[in-house]
């Protein structure tokens, strides 16, 4: 029935609350479905999806500023190299999309963990591991900064890697490979382990010599008295004089991996070391 004349005055202000009410709680609920939070009225700074948005930018129902474009997602942070610190990072080269990661028990210990890590590039999604962890050995007495001849510790830093050899013929590699009977090995190691098969497979790590070179080369730029010949190479149970060893399937599975075109690095050291 019409709502007699006399009437319908006596209804309007209840009618205009009634929409200015409807309007404030649309305000509010746009507000908690975007998941917005206003910093306070002095900055008037609204927050989108939890990001400071620019001062007066108001949000949406849809997390979206009025009148602009949705704000772009945040990029990813890299993942970075596990257990380095800045200093060890910072060593590795920006180039470099592999890194055999050896990380000592401690700076005594001739007991090691190895991991290859690889990544697409330097804006990619960051390092992954592609190979390992594996058990390792490195020198008698564990690890130094600063490497002399004989002093049966595996020097630490971050190396490039970029020739191989060995006694034997080498699985399918893409670094240069010098395959030479003079890395025939004879002899006992320190628990009285045969050494007989530890050069079947070696990658040389750059530490004084000449990069690209033979394993074999005996170029020390730093001088005889700062060491050489440090290799990854196989395992014969038990440390090392200097260099760091694996198993030989864990050799051929590393030789496999390594690209040059990657620039491969071996990072090693203590892991003590290797969080600085």
């Amino acid at each position: 029935m019409p709502v007699p004349p006399s009437r319908a005055p006596l209804r309007l202000p209840h009618v205009v609350c009634s929409l200015v009410l409807l309007v404030l709680l649309a305000g509010c609920g746009a507000g908690g479905f975007a998941g917005t939070e206003m910093s306070g009225a002095a900055t008037g700074e609204a927050r989108i999806n939890g990001v400071p948005g620019p001062p007066g930018a108001a949000a949406s129902a849809g997390g979206v500023p009025r009148g602009g474009s949705p704000a772009p997602a945040a990029s990813p942070q890299p993942t970075e190299l596990p257990g380095l610190g800045p200093k060890t990072r910072a060593a590795v080269p920006a180039a470099a999309r592999q890194a055999f990661v050896v990380t000592g028990d401690s700076v005594d210990s001739n007991r090691s963990t190895a991991v290859l890590y690889t990544r697409d590039g330097p804006a990619g999604p960051g390092w992954r591991a592609t190979l390992g962890p594996w058990p390792a050995h490195n020198a008698l007495n564990g690890w130094t900064d600063e490497h002399w001849e004989s002093d049966l510790r595996s020097p630490i830093g971050v190396f490039t890697l970029t020739a191989a050899g060995g006694r034997l013929a080498p699985p399918d590699t893409a670094l240069p490979y010098d395959l030479s009977p003079d890395f025939r090995v004879t002899g006992e190691g320190f628990h009285g382990e045969p050494l007989e098969g530890s050069f079947d497979y070696v990658v040389a790590i750059d530490y004084n010599r000449v990069p690209g070179t033979s394993p074999l080369d005996r170029t020390r730029p730093l001088g005889e008295e700062r060491g050489g010949g440090i290799w990854v190479h196989v395992d014969h149970g038990g440390p090392t004089q200097g260099c760091v060893s694996v198993t030989e399937d864990r050799m051929k599975e590393l030789l496999g991996a390594l690209d040059p075109a990657m620039e491969p690095v071996i990072v090693m050291g203590d892991a003590e070391s290797l969080g600085r």
